[in-house]
């Protein structure tokens, strides 16, 4: 049984294939080339997407309960909320034709029916991230910065048959929490020529720790950020360093520093210096990482979650 699926979460979902595919291209140029799977029927292919769906549905973890980080931390995961766990988070992302990162840990979602958002969890262990930059940074500057990252990969993009996107402005400017060592960045990202309220938000929030850092990445639509982006604040605050893995708990006698610094993690600013192609890549990867919003297709029995929207069709409430 099919069911009608809102224009604005389709124009979110094209604009996470297109960014996938980038980052995609991007990864494999940093890595020799594994041997190509044989490819799948269309069959094959929607047989998974259905048994990755059921294995999460098993798998989900209902709130309130304490969800371990690996050996990082713990989050305090609320009622009303689930927890979608490794192995089965990767397969479901695998199913939708993205990649199963190994930074993922799972995947947070509410369990309302009219809520729309999905988010990853990963902890990157880049090391200590200093966090100097964020005394004297400028948001106009980073903001081009996405823009042009973006352009760049505009042109791979129109070599696959994906429209061209386009960073358009923040939804929420860079807000670098001092004390609580805590950063919040979105963006708006739409197709080149679609209107102004359309696109994906890819609410990005970022807890630093001792060895790294956590980073909880929410994909809605621009018409829902503002309730939404309180999800997203609510479950970084419940996520918490484990004794002896807090920023506070560095020893800079001991511990690996970070070859970049927080800019990195809304612009790819201190990537680019030292000559990796992350202008683009690291703005493109907090996209890729999303694709699991198309579970909300499966578990609805939509078959056709890729098919893009029609111009000219009016929008589904």
């Amino acid at each position: 049984m099919n069911f009608p699926i809102p224009r604005a979460r389709r124009m979110a979902c094209s604009a996470i294939i297109a960014l996938t595919l980038a980052a995609a291209c991007a990864a494999q140029a940093q890595n020799a080339p594994a041997p190509e799977a044989p490819a799948q029927s269309q069959q094959q292919v929607e047989a998974e997407k259905t048994a990755a769906g059921q294995a999460a549905q098993k798998a989900r973890i209902a709130g309130p309960t304490q969800i371990k980080l690996r050996d990082q931390g713990v989050l305090d995961l609320p009622d009303g909320f689930t927890f979608l766990p490794q192995p089965e988070a990767g397969r479901l992302m695998r199913a939708y034709g993205n990649y199963d990162s190994k930074e993922l840990i799972g995947i947070v979602e509410p369990q309302s029916n009219d809520a729309r958002w999905w988010a990853t969890l990963d902890f990157l262990a880049a090391g200590y991230v200093k966090d100097d930059d964020a005394k004297n940074w400028n948001a106009d500057e980073l903001l081009t910065n996405l823009k042009e990252g973006t352009k760049s990969n505009n042109e791979d993009r129109a070599k696959r048959g994906f429209p061209a996107m386009e960073v358009t402005g923040w939804i929420e400017p860079p807000a670098y929490d001092a004390a609580a060592h805590r950063l919040v960045w979105s963006a708006l990202v739409r197709e080149i020529g679609a209107g102004g309220d359309e696109g994906s938000v890819n609410y990005n929030t970022y807890a630093l720790g001792r060895e790294g850092y956590f980073s909880l990445d929410l994909i809605t639509n621009k018409a829902a950020i503002e309730t939404d982006k309180s999800a997203a604040r609510q479950m970084l605050g419940r996520i918490s360093y484990s004794k002896g893995k807090a920023y506070e708990d560095f020893d800079a006698s001991s511990d690996h520093v970070a070859e970049y610094g927080l800019a990195a993690l809304v612009g790819g600013v201190a990537l680019k210096k030292l000559g990796l192609l992350a202008l683009g890549a690291a703005f493109v990867l907090k996209f890729a990482k999303i694709i699991a919003i198309a579970a909300i297709a499966l578990v609805a029995g939509v078959r056709q979650f890729f098919v893009r929207a029609k111009k000219n069709a009016p929008p589904n409430s």
